[in-house]
């Protein structure tokens, strides 16, 4: 279905009919949110037929978002790899460096692998991305661990208060 999809937005690009491209592209976002359907979306919004860059920085953004609340790390990481490429065609080094702002931080770690009956066979390594606009999740996960810590302590504290006399 994808490709009937693909052939029809085509068809009314090369016809000159952007609105009912966008249209298409719309209802096609309604049914699937792919991240190769924002990217082609966004792509042609930045083109003659399209609304022009500023409309293309905006699909690009409301893809980043919807992706980033789906918690999709690797659609959001092709996604700006592609809005970075669009920004050096037709942008200036201010918005390539806003785009490149917004990239990850690949990290490597660690899980235990698990075959099919749920038994444990081994760790393998796996990359994760930490995207600069969740740290601030991270850090109040982060707040709530020093503030159990805290707390922790002060328990520690009192019961050795206790044991003393």
């Amino acid at each position: 279905p994808e490709m009937l999809w693909k052939g029809y937005i085509d068809f009314e690009i090369e016809e000159g009919q952007g609105d009912n491209a966008r249209k298409l592209y719309e209802r096609l976002l309604d049914r699937t949110g792919h991240v190769k359907v924002w990217i082609s979306y966004a792509q042609f919004e930045g083109t003659e037929i399209g609304r022009g860059i500023d409309e293309a920085r905006q699909v690009f953004d409301r893809a980043y978002q919807q992706l980033k609340e789906d918690g999709l790390k690797e659609e959001r990481v092709l996604l700006l790899d592609a809005w970075r490429v669009f920004e050096k065609a037709k942008g200036d080094s201010a918005s390539v460096s806003k785009v490149e702002a917004k990239l990850p931080r690949r990290v490597k770690r660690k899980r235990m692998k698990t075959d099919d009956a749920g038994n444990e066979i081994g760790w393998e390594e796996y990359f994760d991305y930490h995207f600069p606009d969740d740290q601030d999740a991270a850090a109040s996960n982060l707040k709530i661990l020093e503030m159990a810590a805290k707390w922790k302590k002060t328990q520690a504290a009192a019961n050795d208060e206790d044991d003393s006399e």
